[in-house]
């Protein structure tokens, strides 16, 4: 009778797939011209220059907003926004902005930006938190650039992301001034009508967009809506 050993080959194959990733990964940031700006620059991660290519095409950001980043590690966005809305008083002759960061992991200060570690966006006591911050003062642009760990099954990755980016949409319906923006990293699938259809009801404009500096095999683009209607007070 023959022996089938399918949990140690089943261990072999997922060891040399994650191997091979890796691989890829570190050739891919060698080729990645954004890699290397990011260090010219200064910032944390390739990904500010999302964020640099979406606001100077859509000029989210302005000095003296109040903005929330959700997904903030390691704090390239957080970078960006800071220098954008002078939350780090870089320029006393224009507005001061507020910006809060948050995040799962532990996240380097930044200049300028209250960042929230070790926290669950989706937990009521992180909201609790981000409103204690607030003060009262209502949010003028929600950024996610949130997303789940990946599992390598497309479906799967595409349903976790959705989930996090609906969390993100009550809670700006919840928080955020009448005009306000929301951007919201997603994923390729089959639920990203609907949730257009959701920003539809509370935004004046929707869109996705994929910016440049997104890897044109990535499934990733993000949802921006923009002018806020508000909420009817009964």
């Amino acid at each position: 009778m023959v022996k089938i050993t399918f949990c140690k080959s089943w261990s072999f194959l997922k060891t040399f797939t994650r191997n091979h990733s890796s691989k890829e990964w570190l050739l891919r940031q060698k080729t990645d011209p954004y890699v290397e700006k990011a260090k010219i620059k200064s910032y944390r991660c390739r990904s500010a220059f999302k964020l640099l290519q979406m606001d100077d095409r859509f000029s989210i950001l302005k000095p003296g907003l109040c903005v929330i980043d959700i997904g903030a590690a390691p704090g390239s966005w957080s970078q960006v926004a800071a220098s954008r809305i002078n939350s780090n008083a870089t320029n006393s002759e224009i507005p001061t902005g507020l910006l809060i960061g948050i995040d799962l992991q532990q996240m380097y200060p930044i200049e300028g930006v209250t960042l929230l570690g070790n926290s669950d966006f989706t937990s009521p006591k992180t909201w609790q938190k981000i409103k204690e911050l607030l003060n009262n003062r209502p949010i003028d642009v929600v950024l996610s650039d949130m997303a789940p760990n990946a599992s390598g099954v497309k479906h799967l990755d595409h349903d976790l992301i959705i989930k996090l980016a609906y969390s993100v949409v009550k809670f700006a319906v919840l928080n955020s001034n009448v005009g306000a923006t929301c951007l919201i990293k997603i994923l390729d699938g089959n639920q990203n009508a609907k949730i257009e259809n959701t920003l539809i009801k509370f935004y004046s404009n929707v869109k996705f967009v994929k910016p440049e500096a997104s890897r044109s095999d990535s499934a990733e683009k993000y949802l921006l809506a923009r002018g806020f209607k508000g909420l009817k007070q009964s």
